[in-house]
């Protein structure tokens, strides 16, 4: 990502505070809409696993300055997901529940430019995941 498309995600995301937990609401019945099969790794409370999603996209908008401490971390969560049955599949429908979230909660606020930033983050975090995941398939090589 460069410059630019960073602050659009950011100056676009001090618009998602106030309406985060509709958001949050929105986004769960959006991706499991598009993903059925996830229902099961959200437990009986799928709201609450959005809050922690929310947190948890709080904190990477806040570091977008820092990949080199971004990447690393979601190597490591993808492998975590693909554990628990996640795959590049999900990670499609993600990105487009997540991009027509913003839509839905933030209207005409979500310029096309600040939109195709959200969609370049999206790409590439998820890309690092899909890595982490292939990573943690490939066996380990003996000595």
């Amino acid at each position: 990502m460069n410059s630019e498309q960073i602050n659009l995600v950011q100056a676009s995301f001090r618009d998602v505070r106030p309406v985060a937990a509709a958001m949050v609401a929105l986004y769960m019945r959006r991706l499991l809409e598009l993903a059925p099969s996830l229902r099961p790794m959200f437990g009986s409370d799928p709201v609450q696993q959005g809050e922690v999603w929310m947190a948890m996209l709080a904190s990477t908008v806040n570091r977008l300055t820092e990949p080199e401490s971004l990447v690393p971390v979601f190597r490591e969560l993808g492998a975590r997901q693909a554990r628990r049955g996640v795959g590049d599949a999900h990670y499609t429908a993600a990105g487009e529940a997540l991009l027509w979230t913003l839509g839905q909660s933030l209207g005409a606020r979500l310029t096309p430019a600040a939109a195709d930033a959200w969609a370049v983050a999206y790409a590439q975090l998820s890309e690092a995941m899909k890595q982490g995941a292939a990573q943690s398939r490939r066996p380990m090589a003996t000595a």
